[in-house]
């Protein structure tokens, strides 16, 4: 063979790699219409960048007033993009005129990827993925925005474990520019890529985890917000102190106790019982004052009340809307 004296004189790493095409990237399922299973903060906004991604999209949700509340949700933060100039009126009327919400999740039938964003069960998620594989057409994808359970476990309630994928959203989801991949034992690369393809469309950075409890982000962030609770249980500092140390200290635009109220108490303590059960450790157990908010009902924004009282200042909100 005769080599090239030129190319003989350039290292290995230097010399230009041929362009390959992945097979599974060339061949990976086209996502036109979405479905979303849950219509709470997770969900609207979700649908809310399907929507306003030029998708057609499907907002399930079995409680009408759950529903309502998030169409008028999503309604509403788009008339804010258009007048704030961040969106014309024009793709707002068609990211409105995308959207459909239903009580009934046959109308998922003809959908390409189903992504389901209800409670944090692993019973309740298991139960949705077994009628949705039941539903969704065979080339569907089901993702799940699951913050910490097994995809490979969600996966073996259907048919599809190859189809099955996570795709955690931070929230709220149209902000956070972060969404976290996770392969299942058997996720397929078409799956993987396809997945991957939606979510850069939406305008994310994606990262990719391990089908580990917690994933990447809620390994790192809910162990640093128990101890935050453990720190107020055992009285080394005032709730404030703790957020304001957090913030200044180390640069974080919301304090670990704050953010929690604004995640849910209810999903802190549901995620600090999968990482605990998951990975083995009691490092993970939950904070007795975490669980005694959450037998409260303290759980947060949500609920007006977690760590922080909030009620005082929605009222406020609501008599200036008067």
């Amino acid at each position: 063979m005769i080599q090239n004296p030129l190319l003989s004189r350039v290292s290995r790493a230097e010399r230009p790699k041929p362009f390959i095409i992945e097979e599974s990237e060339t061949n990976m399922t086209e996502i036109k219409a979405v479905g979303v299973v849950g219509s709470g903060q997770m969900g609207s906004g979700i649908a809310q960048l399907a929507a306003v991604h030029g998708l057609d999209v499907w907002l399930l949700d079995t409680d009408p007033a759950a529903l309502s509340r998030a169409t008028k949700s999503i309604t509403s933060n788009i008339h804010r993009l258009i007048s704030k100039g961040q969106l014309s009126q024009a793709a707002g009327n068609d990211a409105l005129g995308h959207l459909r919400c239903s009580s009934n999740l046959e109308e998922l039938r003809m959908t390409d990827i189903v992504i389901e964003a209800i409670v944090e069960s692993e019973d309740a998620k298991k139960t949705l993925f077994l009628e949705l594989d039941r539903i969704a057409k065979s080339s569907a994808i089901l993702a799940s925005n699951t913050s910490s359970i097994s995809i490979t476990r969600l996966a073996s309630a259907t048919s599809r474990p190859r189809q099955v994928i996570g795709m955690h959203f931070m929230n709220p989801p149209p902000i956070m520019k972060l969404v976290e991949i996770v392969r299942g034992a058997d996720t397929s690369d078409n799956t993987f890529y396809a997945t991957k393809a939606l979510a850069e469309r939406f305008g994310k950075t994606v990262i990719c985890s391990q089908d580990f409890s917690g994933f990447v982000v809620n390994r790192i962030l809910m162990p640093m917000i128990n101890e935050a609770f453990y720190a107020l249980y055992t009285g080394v500092a005032t709730r404030e102190d703790i957020d304001t140390g957090m913030k200044l200290g180390t640069n974080h635009p919301m304090g670990p106790l704050q953010l929690a109220d604004f995640i849910g108490l209810d999903v802190c303590l549901s995620i600090m019982k999968v990482l605990q059960t998951g990975l083995g450790d009691n490092k993970y157990a939950p904070c007795p004052l975490l669980v005694q908010y959450v037998d409260a009902g303290r759980l947060g924004r949500k609920r007006g009340i977690g760590v922080y009282d909030y009620r005082a200042a929605e009222q406020l909100k609501r008599s200036a809307r008067l």
